[in-house]
C-alpha cells in the first residue's frame, strides 16, 4: 500500500467543503454521475475511433446502489461505471492533485463566501471532491481499459490518501461513499431518484439503481424483500430531440447537469441545421459570468459530439474566445469519428458550424435586447465586457456586436446603445464623443467635460479598463436603417484627446491666447520633462486645468495598464496639460516672477488634474508641500 500527502490547493478545498459548504449537498451526486458519464463517452469515443479499444465488449451504464445497516449505524452508497477507468498514476493525477492554475484565487473566492456559492465546485472541475461532503471516507475501485491490473484509492478527506491494488472484472470505476451520520439521507431510493431526475435525466447513458423492494402476503403482511433494478433516467440526447416536444423543465434540467450549475440558465438557444450541412447545437448562456471567465486558462463550455459520441469538451476552438461563457453541445453529422484537435483548428465544417452558431447567438442577444428588458439588463450586467472583446476580435461580426454593446452616459443613469446615442445627439453634432479612465464617479467630475455640458454635448462613460483599446479601434459608428438624407456615419471622438476640443464650437480667443502666452512659457519651463506639452484650453470652465493626451499618445490610464500587464519597456507616456486662463490660479501667475512659486503652482495645476482623472501621481509628498507652501501665501 502506497500513502500520499494530498496537494496544498486540494487540503484546503477539503476542509472548506467538509466544514462549510452545506447549503446544497446533494449536488454531489450529480458531480460523480457526470463524472462516470464522461468517463463513459472517452471509452466509447475510443471503440468507435482507435483500434486498440474496438475487441473492448462495451455496452455504456451507470449503476447506483446503496446499503444501510440499521444495526451498525453505517450506510454506504455506491455509483459504477464501465467506463475508460483510471490505473495508479491516473489515481493519483485526478484524485490528488489540481493541476489548474488559479486554484489558490479560486479557494480564496470560495472561502470569501462558502456558503453562497457551491456550484463553484463543479465549475472549476474539483466535483469528485464534493462526495466529502456527505461521506467520511471514500474508496474508488478501477481498472482502465486495455489494462488487467485494478487499484484501489482510500481517503477520508484529512491528510492524504492510500493506493493499493484491487480486483475488478471489467475496466471501469466504483465510487464507494461511506456515508456520514448526515449523509445517511442519500442512501435512499426515493432520494437518489429524485436528484437522478433533477440533475442528471438527460445524461446520455442509462442510470440504474438497484434497491431491495419489501414483499407482502394477501394480509398485508410483511414477508420478505426482492432485490430489483430500475432505470432511472431518460437518457436521451436532448439537442437531437425536437423542440415541439421540449419543455423549459427539460432544457432546464439538462443545464444543470451540463453547465455544473444549480440556477436555471439565463435563457437557451436550440437549433437544428438540415442541407448542405447537418448538425444541432443547444446553446446556454448561465445567470452569472463563469468563475474563471477571465482566467488565460478558462474553462471551455461547449461540449462536441459527431454523430452522438463525444468528441471533446476542452477545445478553445469551438467558439470564439469573447464567448468563452457560452455552455452547451455541438453535434455534428458531417466530422469524421476520429478526428483530432490538430484537425478541429483547420476543419471547415466545424468552421462553418462556429460561424453559423456566432451569427444564431448574435440574432438571440439582439431579440433578447429588444423584446426583454430586465433579462437583458442581466445579461449586459455579465457580458458587456466580453461582447467589447467581440468588437476587438471579430471584425465578421462586428457591426452586429456594436448593436449590443452598453455604455454609461453623462445624461442618464443605467446603460445606453450608440443607436440611443444618436438618436438624441443635436442637429449639428457630427461625432459620438467618449471619456475613457477610471471609474465612473471619477469620470462624470472630469474637468474635461465642462464645455461639453455647457454645450448640451452627452459624452459616453467608459470606464472598463480595455475600453482605452477596443473603442479607437472600432472607429465609426454606422446607424443602421438611417433615413434618406440622415448622416449614416459618426466618428467616435475621446475627449481626453488633444484635438476633440475643435468641434465644441468655442472659438479661439486670440486676444486671450495672446494674453497668457506668458504664462503658458513660464509653466513649460516650470514642468519641464513632466510634460509634452501647456497648452490653453478650450474645454474648461470652472476647473483650473486638465490632461488630455497627444492624438498619437496612448492616454495614461492605458499606458498604466499596459505597465500593470507586464510592458515595462513601453517608453513614457507625458500628457498635455491643458489650464484654464480664466482661471484665478492660472490668471494670477501673469505678473508673478518668482520662479519657485511658479513651480508650485505648475506642479499643483499638473498633480491634481492627475489626481482627478484617477491617475496615480509619482510623488505625493513634493505635491503636498507644494500645496501647503501655497495655502500659506
Amino acid at each position: 500500500m502506497a500513502q500520499h500527502q494530498f496537494q496544498t490547493e486540494v487540503s484546503r478545498l477539503l476542509h472548506l467543503i467538509i466544514h462549510s459548504l452545506y447549503s446544497n449537498r446533494e449536488i454531489f451526486l450529480r458531480e460523480l454521475v457526470s463524472n462516470a458519464s464522461d468517463a463513459l463517452d472517452k471509452l466509447k469515443y475510443l471503440t468507435v475511433a482507435d483500434d486498440a479499444y474496438k475487441s473492448i465488449s462495451f455496452d455504456p451504464r451507470i449503476d447506483i446502489a446503496f446499503h444501510k445497516d440499521e444495526k451498525a449505524g453505517a450506510s454506504t452508497l455506491t455509483i459504477a461505471d464501465n467506463g475508460i477507468g483510471m490505473n495508479e498514476a491516473d489515481l493519483a493525477d485526478s484524485l490528488g492533485t489540481i493541476a489548474r492554475s488559479g486554484t489558490r484565487s479560486f479557494l480564496d473566492k470560495l472561502a470569501a463566501d462558502a456558503k453562497k456559492d457551491s456550484n463553484l465546485i463543479g465549475q472549476f472541475g474539483v466535483g469528485f471532491y464534493s462526495a466529502f461532503m456527505v461521506a467520511d471516507k471514500i474508496e474508488v475501485i478501477s481498472r482502465k481499459a486495455g489494462e488487467e491490473a485494478a487499484w484501489k484509492w482510500t481517503s477520508d478527506g484529512k491528510d492524504g490518501y492510500d493506493i493499493e491494488s484491487a480486483q475488478r472484472d471489467t475496466q471501469g470505476s466504483t465510487v464507494i461513499l461511506h456515508l456520514t451520520e448526515e449523509g445517511t439521507e442519500y442512501a435512499n431510493r426515493w432520494s437518489i431518484e429524485d436528484i437522478i431526475k433533477r440533475y442528471s435525466n438527460h445524461v446520455a447513458f442509462p442510470i440504474f439503481l438497484t434497491y431491495d423492494e419489501k414483499e407482502y402476503d394477501d394480509k398485508g403482511k410483511e414477508k420478505g424483500s426482492k432485490t430489483k433494478t430500475d432505470r432511472i433516467n431518460s437518457g436521451t440526447a436532448i439537442w437531437r430531440r425536437s423542440k415541439s416536444e421540449l419543455k423549459d423543465e427539460d432544457y432546464n434540467e439538462f443545464y444543470k447537469q451540463l453547465g455544473h450549475d444549480t440556477d436555471e440558465p439565463l435563457f437557451y438557444v436550440h437549433t437544428k441545421a438540415e442541407g448542405t450541412m447537418e448538425y444541432s447545437t443547444l446553446f446556454y448562456i448561465p445567470k452569472k459570468a463563469p468563475f474563471d471567465m477571465y482566467n488565460a486558462d478558462y474553462k471551455p463550455g461547449v461540449k462536441l459530439y459527431v454523430k452522438r459520441v463525444f468528441i471533446t469538451d476542452d477545445d478553445k476552438e469551438l467558439m470564439p474566445t469573447w464567448l468563452r461563457f457560452v455552455r452547451g453541445v455541438i453535434d455534428s453529422e458531417d466530422l469524421p469519428l476520429n478526428v483530432s484537435r490538430e484537425i478541429l483548428q483547420q476543419n471547415k465544417v466545424l468552421l462553418n458550424i462556429k460561424n453559423g452558431s456566432v451569427k444564431k447567438l448574435l440574432g438571440e442577444f439582439k431579440t433578447l435586447s429588444d423584446n426583454n428588458k430586465e433579462k437583458w439588463e442581466t445579461f449586459i450586467a455579465q457580458y458587456n465586457r466580453p461582447l467589447k472583446e467581440g468588437l476587438y476580435q471579430d471584425y465578421a461580426n462586428r457591426e452586429a456586436i456594436l448593436e449590443l454593446v452598453r455604455f454609461k452616459s453623462t445624461t442618464t443613469d443605467g446603460w445606453i446603445s450608440l443607436a440611443d446615442y444618436v438618436s438624441r445627439m443635436k442637429s449639428d453634432q457630427k461625432h459620438i464623443y467618449y471619456i475613457t479612465g477610471g471609474d465612473e464617479k471619477t469620470l462624470k467630475a472630469s474637468p474635461l467635460l465642462e464645455a461639453y455640458t455647457a454645450n448640451g454635448i452627452e459624452v459616453l462613460i467608459m470606464d472598463d479598463e480595455i475600453d482605452d483599446i477596443v473603442i479607437p479601434s472600432v472607429g465609426r459608428y454606422k446607424r443602421p436603417g438611417a433615413a434618406e438624407g440622415e448622416s449614416q456615419e459618426f466618428e467616435l471622438k475621446a475627449v481626453n484627446r488633444a484635438g476633440a476640443d475643435e468641434e465644441l464650437g468655442e472659438k479661439k480667443d486670440k486676444t486671450a491666447e495672446k494674453e497668457s502666452k506668458p504664462i503658458i512659457e513660464k509653466l513649460k519651463k516650470a514642468l519641464g520633462e513632466r510634460v509634452k506639452d501647456v497648452k490653453l484650453s478650450r474645454r474648461l470652465h470652472d476647473s483650473p486645468s486638465c490632461i488630455v493626451a497627444d492624438e498619437n499618445d496612448p492616454t495614461m490610464q492605458m499606458a498604466q495598464m499596459l505597465k500593470a500587464m507586464g510592458q515595462a519597456e513601453m517608453p513614457e507616456i507625458k500628457p498635455i496639460l491643458e489650464v484654464n486662463g480664466d482661471h484665478p490660479i492660472v490668471a494670477g501667475l501673469r505678473d508673478v516672477e518668482d520662479d519657485n512659486r511658479i513651480a508650485d503652482v505648475a506642479g499643483v495645476l499638473l498633480d491634481q488634474a492627475l489626481l482627478v482623472e484617477g491617475i496615480k501621481i509619482k510623488d505625493p509628498a513634493d505635491f503636498v508641500k507644494r500645496l501647503n507652501r501655497l495655502l500659506v501665501k
